[in-house]
């Protein structure tokens, strides 16, 4: 029994599986849901080459699409703020309203759709913010104010409530 202890003291647990890195990923895409209210509704696709392109479709200052450029630091500031949400390469994700962790939500919250691609393959999260709001809140902020660190898009968004 003692071996039998001795031998199990030093079986190794698997590490908990962390996020690809930012390197590995060269595109992301970020679109946003209406709300009850004037949230601005939007998507934006940024590369690791720098070039990115934004759809202003709803209560934004710029409508319409137009592109953009970002340097590499800020795409890796934005794909590494994102990265701990990131499912699996080849898995999707959801909290919305009615699945498992978001029974009960108010219903006139906004909503974010992230989609990654890179070697490994694609990837998406589909976020809604009602989501069991207390458990959520750093996922919450951190998908929130991503588009933050990329400054050319603060022109474009214009204001959020």
């Amino acid at each position: 029994m003692v071996l039998g202890l001795a031998v199990a003291g030093c079986a190794r647990t698997p590490a908990p599986e962390t996020p690809a890195p930012a390197a590995a990923v060269t595109q992301i895409s970020y679109s946003t849901g209406p709300c009850f209210g004037a949230c601005p509704v939007y998507a934006f696709t940024v590369q690791a080459n720098g070039d990115g392109s934004f759809e202003g479709k709803r209560f934004t200052h710029t409508g319409g699409t137009k592109s953009f450029k970002l340097t590499r630091a800020e795409f890796d500031r934005f794909a590494a703020a994102l990265a701990p949400y990131r499912p699996k390469p080849g898995t999707d994700r959801r909290y919305a309203h009615g699945e498992k962790g978001c029974e009960r939500a108010p219903t006139d919250m906004p909503s974010a759709e992230i989609r990654w691609t890179g070697p490994g393959g694609k990837s998406s999260l589909s976020y809604y913010f009602g989501c069991d709001m207390e458990a959520n809140r750093a996922m919450a902020d951190a998908i929130g104010n991503a588009p933050d660190l990329i400054p050319a898009l603060a022109p474009l968004i214009g204001e959020r409530p």
